[in-house]
């Protein structure tokens, strides 16, 4: 999972993520430490980080 290394790639903050996805801080969090997360969640980050599903989940 490289949701951490996209995120900090794009000079995004966990907080403007959370703003961007509309995905809960801590759900944010708890996916960069262990690394997975639901489906659709990772659909959410991905397109507010504007990559593919694949490209996050590698």
């Amino acid at each position: 999972m490289k949701l951490k290394e996209i995120r900090i790639e794009k000079g995004l903050s966990v907080p403007q993520l959370v703003e961007l996805s509309n995905v809960p801080r801590r759900t944010i969090q708890d996916i960069e430490k262990r690394g997975d997360g639901r489906v659709s969640t990772m659909i959410k980050l991905a397109d507010a980080l504007c990559v593919s599903l694949d490209e996050l989940c590698r």
